[in-house]
């Protein structure tokens, strides 16, 4: 195999993690009826394998949403590489054959019952749910702002869809040509893909430099915490590259309120407010359950995952300790870490083993550890390839590649492997 193939093929690796004998070969006959809040990767990602191993049951996905978008692709959108239509797909094209498909969202959640509503009022009764609802992008939260503001007066935000990030890229274009400063961050609490405010970052800093712009901006990374991620070498090897490419940051800075026309942003820290004015500012909203979940029992009901109202689950099997046939899979999960497609990878095949053998008998034993994948771009042909646990500790896939190194080989994973791989995820074959 050529080595260009070998590495795109590799990345499917990445994603999978270690996790390809979670659910083994083992099946099911059981006619239980499982319901799917989510058609997310989460939620089809469990539908292909419960279709796999589970023929006899009853599957039932139920969400609204008709469009696919592959997220981790957003970035690339905002670096200026990808276009909308890279990451826009239809989720019928991944509804694995002989399930129901309900095309309305989910509006209330009653475990007590069992049961589900819709948009139109429909119950739906379950014997088991899993939840993969993904999160809600709470832009509302920093005032001042709006979706309908990316693009333009400087403001950018990758996060709110494809078209957006485009937007985003184009902003970043133009501040680079006009000089300034431009202001990143992140907001506080659990949040999905934590290394894409730091992609963000620098790739305008890349683009400046390759326009011969760098000298023309200045770039402020605002930190939510003392430390720009929460994975300690990770922390340290970022901290060095931003001195390295004069890169600032403000720590315990949280985006609290934006003003368009004046170009002013206000942070809470620790000794109160303050203010700073921008040219440019990558603007990433807090990051919370949808209502629908929030106001349902499902959420913690105490601890710091309670207040955004992340689903309450056991961090290694994802079942709900206060109703065990609830699972809860992907971005909506409240564990410790796990909010990347590739945590969906290792979190799919986790629930469905276990769900498997409890409905033919046996015990599951299949236990996430909190894989979580981040291929960090820094810079257009180059990029790290982080990969970590629950505990912080650094799982790499490859032995050949150094996650805190920047190298080819990471780029092209992120660049050229991962969409091929995530979509046979969808399908349950990765």
């Amino acid at each position: 195999m050529k080595r260009r193939e070998f590495l795109i093929a590799g990345s499917a690796a990445a994603l999978e993690g270690l996790s390809v004998n979670a659910s083994q070969a083992q099946t099911s006959e059981s006619r239980a009826k499982i319901v799917i809040a989510g058609a997310g990767a989460a939620g089809l990602s469990l539908a292909s394998r419960l279709r796999h191993g589970m023929p006899n049951a009853t599957i039932v996905i139920v969400d609204a949403k008709k469009q696919h978008h592959f997220q981790p692709g957003y970035t690339l959108i905002g670096a200026g590489l990808w276009s909308p239509s890279q990451v826009t797909s239809n989720n019928a094209d991944y509804m694995p054959r002989g399930i129901e498909w309900i095309q309305e969202a989910v509006t209330a959640f009653e475990p007590e019952t069992n049961a589900v509503f819709t948009t139109s009022g429909t119950r739906i009764d379950y014997d088991f749910l899993l939840v993969a609802t993904g999160l809600k992008l709470d832009y509302d939260a920093i005032e001042g702002m709006d979706t309908a503001l990316i693009g333009q007066n400087g403001i950018a935000s990758v996060y709110a869809g494809p078209n957006e990030a485009q937007a985003s890229a184009a902003a970043i274009d133009r501040f680079i040509e006009t000089g300034g400063i431009g202001l990143f961050g992140r907001p506080t609490g659990e949040m999905k893909c934590a290394g894409a405010p730091l992609k963000m970052t620098f790739i305008a800093d890349d683009k400046a430099r390759r326009a011969g712009r760098r000298g023309a901006v200045e770039l402020i990374y605002n930190a939510h915490t003392g430390g720009v991620f929460s994975v300690p070498p990770v922390n340290e090897r970022v901290t060095e590259m931003f001195a390295e490419r004069n890169i600032a940051v403000n720590y315990t800075h949280v985006l609290a309120a934006i003003d368009p026309g004046s170009k002013r942003a206000t942070y809470r820290t620790a000794d109160g407010e303050v203010t700073l004015d921008y040219d440019f500012i990558h603007v990433i909203p807090p990051m919370r359950a949808p209502d629908a979940v929030l106001d349902s029992p499902l959420p913690w009901q105490d601890g710091n995952l309670a207040a955004d109202g992340w689903v309450e689950a056991d961090k290694a099997t994802l079942r709900h300790p206060r109703y065990p046939n609830v699972f809860a899979v992907g971005d909506i999960a409240g564990v410790p870490r796990g909010k990347t497609a590739a945590s969906v990878k290792w979190q799919a095949p986790i629930v469905v083993a276990n769900l498997i053998a409890e409905t033919a008998g046996r015990t599951g034993s299949a236990s996430y550890n909190g894989y979580t994948s981040c291929p960090m771009v820094t810079g257009f042909g180059k990029a790290m390839l982080i990969e970590f646990d629950y505990e912080g500790n650094l799982t790499p896939s490859f032995p050949f590649i150094d996650p805190l190194k920047e190298q080819w080989v990471s780029w092209l994973i992120e660049e050229k492997g991962l969409l091929g791989a995530y979509r046979a995820m969808l399908r349950g074959y990765a």
